[in-house]
């Protein structure tokens, strides 16, 4: 017990001994945090959130330019402009600001669209009037060629984002036509059975779709903001890099004789090595809660979104730990590997940036390829990761969480183990 403690308070003296380096293992993730929240809050904000200027001429001037143009309107997603520096857009300087760049999208109504719109619902409640034996028929159109609404999309926009408006457009083109039908349908039916006097009502929709969470909490689900991504996941990072000091440290005292000083000292290393990580990991908590922090109060002043917890804080804080573990053993080993501190720091700060890159901590594993995302899974910051998601953005409780704690837990046994083999291949 002694020898934990006496071990715990010769890392603390010289983590407070270097005060530059203690002041960035705190200081340069918070940075961290702030910036990377920033840069990726627009990618991560919901399209409902974001605002798109759309240029649209309506060359009809009849009922579906309206529909399409207040729906979009009504959406709050979109700000509708059919003129500009005061003069209306025409189609050909609507093509030629949408391909430089100054509008990401233009919607051309073509002239007709309600007319055809129109003639068909006739064409269709004629058919219906002649099979029930009414005489009345609707006019209709002569007129056979096709006509479409036609889209323009910036060429640097993202096939998402196209996806999205087209499915917008092609929702308003559907009601627009059913709503013109069923106008058709009620005025064939009035004059056949039902009087002036009475209303008459036909509604389609008889299911709707409601969005709920999927969890067992009643409570809606969080959404995965760049702060909800950003801070956990920057935070694991940083608490990986974890590897460079305590590697140093290793190297450092193999090189000037501590090592051996200390496992001369009558009973046994693992206490030594036991104080080591308990001092570390509790480094990493700290670091870890601090970092929580920033994402509660400081990202806020930034006009970003507030870090939302999940409700279990007992789950939040045994991922933390485990992580910790798991990054103490990492930079156990790498300083048990390798000979010189520059050989440690080159290695580490490497294999943690391309362990965080493929674990989902620069961008969410589900939008890599599907071999990416095979091969992520099977880095340790992914299981942190996953972990803290369960806990922030799904409200899950501690036993959602033991896989991935079992994970890091065995993964820095392993590596322990690891790391006492060549120690031990290096003495004999």
């Amino acid at each position: 017990m002694l020898r934990l403690l006496a071990t715990i308070r010769k890392e603390w003296l010289l983590l407070l001994r270097d005060r530059t380096g203690i002041t960035l293992l705190f200081a340069m993730p918070l940075v961290l945090i702030t910036v990377m929240a920033l840069i990726e809050d627009a990618p991560f904000r919901d399209y409902q959130e974001v605002k798109f200027d759309i240029l649209t001429v309506d060359n009809d001037h009849g009922r579906l330019g309206r529909y399409i143009q207040d729906g979009l309107q009504s959406s709050g997603q979109f700000n509708i402009v059919d003129s500009v520096k005061g003069h209306p857009v025409t189609e050909q300087a609507a093509k030629e600001m949408v391909n430089a760049g100054d509008y990401k999208i233009c919607i051309i109504i073509p002239q007709g669209a309600t007319g055809a719109i129109v003639s068909n619902a006739n064409k269709i409640v004629n058919d219906i009037s002649h099979r029930m034996g009414m005489s009345i028929a609707l006019p209709v159109s002569t007129r056979t060629d096709s006509l479409h609404v036609t889209v323009y999309f910036d060429p640097a926009a993202k096939k998402a984002f196209k996806s999205a408006i087209h499915q917008a457009l092609d929702n308003f083109l559907t009601q627009v036509e059913t709503d013109l039908l069923m106008d058709r349908i009620k005025q064939q039916l009035k004059r056949k059975d039902v009087q002036e006097t009475d209303t008459m009502q036909i509604q389609l929709k008889a299911v709707g779709l409601k969005e709920q969470f999927a969890g067992e909490s009643k409570q809606v689900d969080v959404i995965s903001n760049s702060v909800q991504h950003n801070v956990p996941a920057w935070s694991i990072f940083a608490m990986f890099f974890i590897v460079i000091p305590i590697g140093g440290n290793m190297i450092r005292e193999r090189e000037d004789g501590s090592l051996l000083r200390m496992k001369l000292i009558p009973g046994s290393y693992l206490a030594i090595l036991a104080g080591k990580m308990l001092f570390f990991v509790g480094v990493c908590v700290v670091q870890f809660y601090l970092m929580i922090l920033v994402g509660i109060y400081l990202l806020p002043l930034f006009g970003l979104p507030e870090l939302l917890l999940g409700h279990s804080h007992v789950a939040t804080f045994i991922v933390a730990a485990c992580i910790g573990l798991a990054a103490t053993a990492y930079g156990i080993l790498v300083g048990t590997v390798f000979k010189t501190p520059n050989q440690a720091l080159n290695f580490g700060a490497i294999s943690i940036v391309i362990l965080s890159a493929i674990g989902g901590i620069w961008i969410p594993l589900e939008i890599m390829p599907p071999t990416l995302q095979y091969i992520g899974h099977l880095s340790p910051l992914s299981w942190g990761l996953d972990a803290i998601n369960n806990i922030y953005l799904r409200n899950m409780g501690l036993e959602h969480i033991l896989a991935d704690v079992s994970k890091l837990v065995v993964c820095a046994a392993v590596m322990l183990c690891i790391a006492a083999g060549i120690e031990k291949r290096r003495i004999s």
